[in-house]
């Protein structure tokens, strides 16, 4: 750890798995997202596995949902978002994709949220847009944050790009993210090492060094 000003930098991934000062994000894991995901039975699996972990080392715990407005009720950028994702020349023709309280809205079987941990829904691909979040894990005194879940090119990149400007240490498990598209997915990955915006990591070592630490 290096240490400067009174602060505390981590310089390896074992300095960033402080549980006193980390929180895990469970970002996106719903029926709708994860049937999206081709190999989204290895990425829940990581994902149990990662959220195993944590929960021995009673590491804080959010999960997220997203869900898609009423058309009434979207906007400008999301009505133009909708119309290149359901490749529709209208907007009047495109639909909410999981709307609020559908099946596709609920989190995966086996990713229950225990008592301690807490479920934030969200209209907004950052994690920290429009959500509590920043104020629990502030408030929490948080550092730094493991984010497991789908999609890494859709949501996962601009909640960690988000979260660099407020301060925080986000580290990324890879196999432990889906992606609905494969290339676009290493180049958000690429992207995010190349500007040193997160810490790169896998399934085997987060689990490895948390484990360790009991």
């Amino acid at each position: 750890m290096d240490r400067f000003n009174d602060l505390e930098i981590p310089e390896s991934l074992a300095d960033a798995l402080d549980p006193a000062k980390l929180a895990l994000i469970v970002y996106d894991m719903q029926v709708g997202v994860l049937r999206q995901i081709p190999d989204g039975d290895r990425v829940l699996t990581n994902v149990q596995r990662v959220l195993a972990a944590a929960r021995r080392r009673r590491v804080r715990t959010v999960f997220l949902r997203h869900y898609f407005l009423p058309t009434r009720l979207t906007g400008t950028f999301q009505l133009r978002q909708a119309k290149i994702w359901q490749h529709k020349d209208a907007a009047a023709d495109t639909r909410p994709l999981i709307p609020y309280g559908s099946p596709g809205f609920q989190l995966v079987e086996g990713l229950e949220p225990g008592p301690d941990e807490a479920v934030f829904d969200k209209v907004t691909m950052s994690a920290f847009a429009g959500t509590p979040l920043d104020f629990v894990l502030r408030d929490c005194g948080v550092s730094s944050y493991l984010i497991v879940g789908a999609a890494t090119e859709v949501g996962i990149e601009p909640t960690v790009r988000h979260s660099t400007d407020l301060g925080y240490v986000p580290i990324v498990v890879r196999d432990a993210c889906g992606a609905g598209h494969k290339e676009a997915a290493g180049r958000s990955l690429a992207g995010l090492e190349f500007t040193g915006d997160a810490i790169l990591t896998d399934t085997d070592e987060v689990c490895a060094i948390l484990d360790g630490g009991r």
